[in-house]
């Protein structure tokens, strides 16, 4: 930070560019995303509340592998994947083969499925922090995938790739789907490909209707998403005990209080101690070792 600081002072922001790019530590935190629309199984299990969700997927997904998982909804992800994805992620493709993830690849499960058609869609990805130059490929389950199935890469066909894209914070493409009924998986893969090797992964469930392995077809109408933002606030203190155990994490440093950890689920505007320093969360995240305040200025804001 000191040396962009001179660089910056000297005037010489072009021929810096290259030399910061390498400077910057490529942590975790530096790129984050996942679909938004339709949403990925991480996404929806966010925006339902990972305390307290509403439909049967996101309750068997917290249930399994508890509720930090879905603060860190950006972060399926592997750092060294590098284009290597099936030789990285050979199986449990939806948590990017993570313990941590494991409640998006849960078998005999219903997740909530997007309604839609074959032909053209408008897809949407959410980059909380978006890196120019990068690669977007999609996917879609073949004829034969079982929905209730872990997904696997022989259930996967390509339907589309985007070289050299510069997201933003929320970027659209058009896609054509092929047909199919029933339910199925669109599969995203974004692989980072300038200053790191990071690959971030997401499953969308969607459903396109009739065929006779399609027992979902009436869930949407019974568990409508304009309704579930506003139902779980009510619903969601009379089930304290199977929510206690999750909330564990995010409780351990309150505000202003206790040293870092790894292991914890920090919130934005938390303040911890590491060596006598004080930091604030600048982004929420989950700890791991090596990533102490000092070291991943991205997360960390000396308080």
């Amino acid at each position: 930070m000191h040396v962009r600081r001179k660089l910056a002072a000297a005037g010489v922001a072009v021929a810096a560019a290259p030399l910061l790019a390498v400077i910057a530590p490529a942590t975790p935190a530096s790129a984050h995303g996942t679909m938004s629309d339709p949403p990925s199984r991480v996404y929806q299990c966010k925006n339902e509340g990972p305390e307290s969700p509403d439909s049967d997927g996101c309750k068997a997904a917290v249930e399994a592998g508890g509720a930090a998982p879905f603060y860190d909804w950006n972060e399926v992800s592997l750092l060294d994947a590098g284009g290597r994805h099936r030789q990285v992620v050979p199986t449990g493709l939806c948590s990017a083969g993570r313990s941590k993830y494991r409640g998006l690849d849960l078998e005999g499960v219903e997740y909530k499925a997007t309604p839609v058609k074959p032909g053209p869609l408008t897809v949407t990805y959410h980059a909380s922090a978006p890196h120019a130059s990068s690669q977007f490929t999609f996917y879609i389950t073949n004829d034969k995938f079982d929905h209730l199935k872990k997904l696997n890469w022989n259930d996967l066909e390509q339907i589309a790739n985007f070289d050299r894209q510069n997201p933003s914070t929320f970027t659209k493409w058009t896609i054509d789907l092929p047909k199919r009924t029933g339910r199925h998986i669109l599969y995203t893969v974004w692989q980072r490909s300038v200053g790191s090797a990071e690959a971030f992964y997401s499953c969308s469930d969607i459903d396109f209707g009739g065929g006779t392995g399609t027992p979902p077809v009436t869930k949407p109408p019974t568990t409508p998403p304009t309704t579930r933002p506003t139902t779980p606030p009510v619903t969601q203190p009379t089930t304290p005990p199977t929510t206690a155990p999750t909330t564990a994490p995010t409780t351990k440093p309150p505000a202003g209080e206790g040293a870092w950890a790894p292991g914890v689920a920090y919130r934005l505007g938390q303040r911890v101690t590491y060596n006598g320093q004080a930091y604030t969360v600048r982004q929420a995240h989950t700890s791991l070792t090596g990533w102490e305040p000092p070291h991943v200025p991205a997360l960390w804001l000396p308080a």
